[in-house]
């Protein structure tokens, strides 16, 4: 397969000095910026939802189930063919990625503001309704930003620094619509907070404007036949995952497992975590400063991690490290359920941000390598929505389970078994790595 990162001729290896000058590239500043658009809205929908619901006094269950309004980033690869292939009216003269981009960015800013002039008493529907909006542009950006992130690195190695620059602006983002629009919340109401994260998706709209329109795919885009036509609309909406069984065959589906079972321990109890510190009795005063001062230290320290294991250890490794990672984050929140301090609530919350961020780089630059120019957004498109699925679905259940379990070893029993059910689910994806790099090592390498 033609990767994103090309096969050129050989260059030179980069010394510390070389990486650190190209950390200066105006691309680098760019990809942070959209990296913190396309984390913005994430929680938005879901996490940060469910604790603005768990105030107003809704059940787990439901708070549980309307974080199914994140099941739009799953059904990506269904209209990421239009993003490949077809611009935006009006907006298209900025090019197809930049295009893309700002519609996305426009209507996530205008269905916040929607949440925060409803709210829950206008009832949930509404809500979850403006929910679902955000969530599908959110997915859309994601597509785009994706895209763009690939096309525009010209060899592997740029590959690996656009997506750690991605991967922190994202970092920041989740910690502000995680940490800092809970202390908003108490202080100033979940609507006030909700407008200020709309006008945050300025940041991504400002990235936007400043981007350039990447090249490298436009030539094989060019040779396919218009998407109008029957064999343009083949290319476009079968040719990518045609062309991924061809290159991968069998280990193509192993590489979807495995990939699909990696976030697991991250996403299973995803809806539970706000209500669990709201039902630990934690101020949001309390959880916005700890999630401020571990979030973006963790964010950049498992970044970096991440980055020089991949390079000293390889990417199989890297993955495998990663899932014991967030398997035991996961799990160290059952410690809170039995004795809750400041330093032990602060340590557990460190190592999540650490392990999350290890394994979130890891899995990205794998997802990354994969793709193929001509189908850029399509295929990362599927590989994303591929590990977002399983765990996506099986969330809406956390509420459920957690309930069940409260009838016969109380609440916070409950939690504790959860949690630790939770970080088992690392031990399949580490099975599934370790099968994925014999079979890798034993097929011939790729023309």
């Amino acid at each position: 397969m033609t990767t994103a990162a090309g096969s050129g001729p050989p260059r030179k290896k980069r010394t510390a000095m070389d990486v650190l000058r190209e950390l200066r590239q105006p691309k680098v500043a760019v990809m942070l910026a959209l990296g913190f658009a396309s984390g913005l809205p994430f929680l938005l929908t879901q996490n940060t939802l469910g604790y603005w619901l768990r105030d107003e006094g809704i059940s787990l269950k439901v708070i549980a189930f309307a974080s199914w309004a994140g099941l739009a980033y799953v059904f990506k690869p269904f209209w990421s063919p239009i993003v490949d292939r077809v611009d935006v009216p009006l907006l298209g003269r900025f090019g197809r990625r930049r295009g893309w981009m700002l519609l996305a960015q426009i209507v996530i800013a205008a269905g916040l503001v929607a949440m925060a002039l409803t709210g829950p008493k206008a009832g949930l529907t509404t809500i979850v309704a403006f929910a679902v909006v955000v969530a599908f542009a959110s997915a859309t950006q994601d597509i785009v930003i994706d895209a763009w992130r690939i096309e525009a690195s010209v060899d592997s190695e740029e590959m690996g620094l656009l997506s750690a620059a991605a991967n922190i602006g994202y970092r920041i983002a989740i910690l502000i619509a995680d940490a800092a629009i809970i202390a908003g919340a108490q202080h100033f109401g979940w609507p006030a907070s909700y407008i200020a994260m709309a006008v945050l998706m300025g940041i991504g709209v400002t990235a936007s404007l400043f981007a350039f329109e990447p090249e490298r795919a436009e030539a094989a885009l060019q040779a396919q036949a218009p998407l109008w036509t029957p064999r343009g609309f083949f290319d476009a909406v079968i040719g990518p995952f045609v062309q991924f069984f061809a290159t991968h065959k069998a280990l193509g589906l192993l590489m979807l497992v495995a990939i699909a079972a990696y976030r697991l321990p991250d996403f299973l109890m995803g809806p539970m975590y706000n209500p669990f510190y709201h039902d630990l009795g934690l101020s949001k005063d309390v959880v916005a400063v700890v999630r401020g001062a571990t979030g973006l230290p963790g964010a950049f320290a498992g970044t970096v991690a991440s980055g020089i294991f991949a390079v000293r250890f390889g990417l199989f490794r890297t993955l495998i490290t990663g899932s014991i990672l967030q398997g035991l984050g996961t799990a160290s929140f059952a410690l809170l359920t039995v004795h809750y301090d400041l330093g032990l609530f602060t340590g557990v919350m460190a190592l999540d941000q650490f392990a999350q961020s290890f394994a979130g780089v890891a899995l990205i630059a794998y997802m990354s390598s994969l793709t193929g120019l001509g189908y850029t957004a399509t295929q990362y498109a599927l590989l994303s929505s591929t590990y977002a699925f399983l765990g996506k679905f099986l969330k809406g259940f956390s509420g459920q389970v957690v309930d069940g379990l409260s009838h016969t070893q109380g609440l916070m029993g409950a939690y504790a078994t959860a949690w630790i059910g939770t970080g088992l689910t690392a031990i399949p994806p580490i099975l599934l790595v370790l099968l994925l790099a014999h079979r890798t090592r034993q097929r011939p390498a790729a023309t």
